[in-house]
């Protein structure tokens, strides 16, 4: 095989990956001095010539002359009897340099050439997607489906780059088919040996945020902040917002005429229902605004939030906003402790009959029970006799006369 016939393949590499002309040669290089060293044991000695713009590629071998029958290392020494089959006036002490054609490698090496490079080009290749796209992370980024798994979604996008849209990262409601464009932002990019595999999520709090950036000019412009975002992908949202200009209304630019440019966002998170409210620094009036449209009465901050775990606040309403504030299946309010950082306890006004905590009734009711209730906000006997069981099986995943056995016995309590 001659020189250039492996050579032709290297300026198909440079187009094929847009790999710089000094990079290229670089790999040549350390590809062509490992095959030299299986070979001949060394690479030390050794010229490589490369010019692949032209497809050129020459190996020079560098040997001192020798007596005949003194040579220690044939690689680095040459006997003078072989030496002057190459020049005639060689003498004893002189270097002598070899031209190595590649047919001399071997078969075999020449095969483990090309592989090698290959290899070589794709590791650096790998190399630089991960680094573009490590850049990335948090943006919003699109590409089109590929291939559909039953726990992911693989896309390309315009370059062929491969992003996972894990089952865990999509809304509960998303649907794609082959071919259609997918939006969401760039969850993490890892080196997994020596392939970069990049995460795209659409259930990320950071997805809503960018395509609030996105849809409206306020927030891309910088004139209205996005300060806090919380999330039950696909169901529910809670974004508090600012600005810093005091003509512009933050909640009334998001939402804008009857929700007009919040639709486009809503329609993308599959009608995931987005309260945008006023953010403030004063704790109290956030956390109101946070449990809306639930009216607070009042409230009692017990414990200040810190780096590791939440505040701790009682919150009074009266009876018939209770409701409100919790939401259907306990969206509301966790949501509101997500956005707040407090543990929010929801308290009846006016209620200052002796109460029970729930928990306390573990011995007679079984524990998930019990857990069913909390999720919903209803941590005391009271609270529980005092929803109705219809409201209680709309809003638990508990039967009828589960419900009805655990108010008997919460009857029971006050009846002794």
């Amino acid at each position: 095989m001659e020189n250039i016939d492996l050579i032709n393949s290297f300026s198909e590499f440079k187009d094929d990956k847009s790999i710089d002309r000094v990079t290229l040669m670089s790999i040549l290089e350390e590809v062509f001095r490992a095959a030299l060293k299986r070979k001949f044991g060394s690479d030390e000695n050794f010229d490589i010539i490369i010019n692949p713009d032209k497809g050129d590629l020459e190996i020079w071998r560098n040997r001192v002359v020798v007596a005949d029958g003194m040579s220690e290392d044939d690689n680095e020494e040459i006997e003078i009897s072989e030496a002057r089959k190459i020049e005639p006036d060689f003498e004893i002490g002189e270097d002598v340099s070899e031209e190595v054609k590649l047919f001399q490698l071997g078969r075999r090496a020449i095969l483990a050439l090309r592989q090698n490079l290959i290899s070589k080009i794709y590791e650096h290749d790998s190399t630089n997607i991960f680094k573009q796209f490590k850049e990335l992370e948090g943006d919003l980024y699109a590409a089109e489906v590929h291939h559909i798994k039953h726990n992911a979604i693989i896309l390309l996008d315009d370059e062929g780059n491969e992003l996972v849209l894990p089952k865990s990262e999509q809304i509960r409601s998303d649907f794609f088919r082959k071919g259609e464009s997918v939006r969401g932002v760039i969850k993490s990019v890892e080196l997994r040996g020596n392939k970069p595999v990049i995460i795209l999520s659409r259930t990320a709090p950071g997805f809503l945020t960018k395509l609030f950036e996105q849809e409206i000019p306020e927030v891309f412009d910088g004139l209205i902040t996005i300060e806090k975002v919380a999330r039950i992908p696909g169901e529910k949202a809670k974004v508090a917002v600012d600005s810093y200009d005091d003509r512009i209304d933050p909640v009334g630019a998001c939402v804008g005429m009857k929700g007009s440019r919040i639709h486009g966002i809503v329609r993308e998170l599959g009608n995931e229902n987005i309260d945008v409210i006023n953010y403030t620094k004063n704790t109290q009036l956030f956390i109101a605004r946070a449990l809306s449209p639930a009216k607070i009465v009042s409230m009692t901050i017990l414990e200040e939030p810190t780096e590791e775990k939440k505040g701790r606040v009682d919150v009074f309403l009266k009876p018939e906003e209770v409701s409100r504030a919790i939401g259907r299946g306990g969206v509301n309010i966790r949501l509101a402790s997500e956005l707040t950082g407090f543990e929010i306890d929801v308290q009846r006004e006016g209620v200052e009959d002796e109460d029970v905590e729930l928990a306390e009734f573990s011995d007679e009711i079984e524990e998930w029970v019990i857990t069913e209730f909390q999720k919903i906000g209803l941590d005391t006997a009271r609270s529980v006799l005092e929803t109705s069981v219809e409201e209680l099986i709309k809003r638990t995943d508990l039967e009828e006369e589960t419900i009805l056995d655990v108010q008997r016995v919460l009857k029971e309590e006050f009846e002794a």
